[in-house]
C-alpha cells in the first residue's frame, strides 16, 4: 500500500502541473487526453467511483478543504508508488485550468485498457451475458454521452458501445454528466461500424435502431414482446442514425409522439428506450 505525496502548489505555470492546463479548450482536450492515456476526472464524489471501478490516478490537484478526504480515498491503493496530490487555493486552481472549480477536485487518471465488444458481452451480469446494450453512433455532445450513460445505469443497460466517432465518455463532462457512472456501466468502442453490428449479431443481439424511417414498428410493439438480447442503436444529434446503419439492423424502431413533435433529443429519446425495454 502507498500513502499520497501531498505537494502544496501556489504557481499556475508550475511543470508539475501539465495535465491540468487550459481545460476549457474542448477541441484540445479531447485530442490530448487520449493521446496520454489519461482522462479527468472532477471532483472528489466521481473520484472516488473511478477508484472504485479500479482506476489509478497519476495525480491529484485539489482545494485544501478536501485533503482529508483525499487522503483517506488515496490511502489504500495498491502499488508502492505514491500518488501526488497537488494542494492549492482557489485562485490558483482557477488559473490553472480556465475555469472556477467549484467542486475542489480534478484527478488525472489512467485510462483502462478497453475490452474487446465480445468480452464485454459476455462479462456482464456475473458472466451469464449482456441482455440490453445501448450503440451509440457518432453522438458529438458529450453532455448527451453522460446523460446517456446516467440512463443505462439507472434502467438496466448491460454495456454501452460507442462507435469510432462518438465523443469520449470519459471527457470530463461526460463523467460529471454522468454522475460517475461511466465507471459503473461497462462501455468499449465498437469498431468497425456499422460492419460491428455482425458482431452484435453473433453474439445472438437483436439490433433495433431508433430512427423515424416508413418502415418503423412503435417501441410499444418492441416492448411487448421483445427478444431476449437487445442492442438499441442512438444516432447522433443532428441527422440521426446513417443509413448504412439502418440498413443494417434487424428493425427500426420509433417512439409515439404526441403534440406535433416529431423527435426528442438523443439522450430523451435513450432513457425512453432503455426503460421499455427493461428487464
Amino acid at each position: 500500500m502507498s500513502h499520497p505525496d501531498v505537494q502544496p502548489v501556489t504557481d499556475r505555470d508550475d511543470p508539475r502541473l501539465t495535465d491540468y492546463v487550459g481545460l476549457t479548450d474542448v477541441a484540445l482536450r479531447t485530442r490530448v487526453e487520449p493521446a496520454r492515456g489519461l482522462y479527468i476526472a472532477e471532483s472528489s464524489v466521481v473520484l472516488g467511483r473511478a477508484l472504485r471501478a479500479g482506476h489509478r490516478p497519476r495525480s491529484v490537484l485539489i482545494a485544501p478543504r478536501l485533503l482529508p478526504d483525499v487522503e483517506a480515498m488515496l490511502a489504500d491503493l495498491p502499488g508502492e508508488d505514491p500518488v501526488p496530490v497537488y494542494v492549492a487555493e482557489d485562485p490558483v486552481l482557477e488559473a490553472i485550468t480556465g475555469f472556477h472549480v467549484h467542486r475542489g477536485a480534478l484527478a488525472a487518471m489512467h485510462r483502462p485498457e478497453l475490452p474487446s465488444v465480445p468480452a464485454l458481452l459476455a462479462s456482464a451480469r456475473g458472466g451469464a451475458g449482456a441482455r440490453r446494450v445501448a450503440v451509440l453512433e457518432d453522438l458529438v455532445d458529450h453532455t448527451n454521452v453522460g446523460a446517456a450513460f446516467r440512463s443505462a445505469a439507472a434502467l438496466g443497460v448491460d454495456a454501452v458501445l460507442v462507435t469510432p466517432r462518438c465523443a469520449d465518455p470519459l471527457y470530463r463532462r461526460s463523467v460529471r454528466v454522468s454522475m460517475g457512472t461511466v465507471f459503473q456501466v461497462p462501455w468499449t468502442r465498437i469498431d468497425p461500424w456499422p460492419d460491428g453490428i455482425a458482431t452484435l449479431r453473433a453474439a445472438g443481439f437483436v439490433t433495433a435502431s431508433l430512427a423515424l424511417s416508413d418502415d418503423s414498428v412503435p417501441l410499444d410493439d418492441l416492448a411487448a414482446d421483445p427478444p431476449d438480447r437487445l442492442a438499441l442503436v442512438l444516432g447522433t444529434e443532428g441527422d440521426g442514425l446513417k443509413p448504412a446503419t439502418i440498413a443494417a439492423g434487424d428493425l427500426t424502431v420509433r417512439i409515439p409522439m404526441a403534440g406535433g413533435v416529431d423527435s426528442l433529443n438523443v439522450a430523451a429519446a435513450a432513457a425512453v428506450a432503455f426503460w421499455a425495454v427493461r428487464v
